[in-house]
């Protein structure tokens, strides 16, 4: 079954646009619609900004597609570590805000107050 990307498949992506695969669905996306994870001290890290050093999974930001890669046990795989990982930081961003898009924080995508004194 695999994972409905609906209104980003009308987007035409650049031909450079680097292109992912979701361990959960295994589909392959624009990375910009996926959410990069990466594994520290045994647990799964939400990598938005895609900062993180090492060895990283895709994952759309669906909980779907995470209910998925945990029952294949996927990440361990993907990233390359023994064992199972807590997923927990994760689900958390999956269920917040994170959950909106998989596209990262760029610089202007957060709109700031005005700092002038309205009086």
């Amino acid at each position: 079954m695999a994972h409905d990307p609906g209104p980003v498949a009308a987007r035409r992506a650049p031909e450079n646009s680097p292109v992912r695969t979701c361990v959960g669905c295994r589909t392959r996306s624009q990375a910009d619609d996926l959410l990069r994870v990466v594994a520290e001290h045994g647990a799964l890290v939400p990598d938005p900004r895609r900062r993180f050093p090492g060895r990283g999974a895709w994952l759309h930001p669906d909980p779907e597609c995470l209910h998925r890669a945990e029952r294949r046990s996927a990440f361990p795989r993907a990233l390359r570590v023994p064992g199972p990982l807590d997923t927990t930081a994760v689900r958390t961003h999956l269920d917040g805000a994170g959950a909106v898009t998989g596209a990262r924080d760029t610089p202007g995508s957060v709109i700031e107050e005005s700092k002038v004194d309205p009086s």
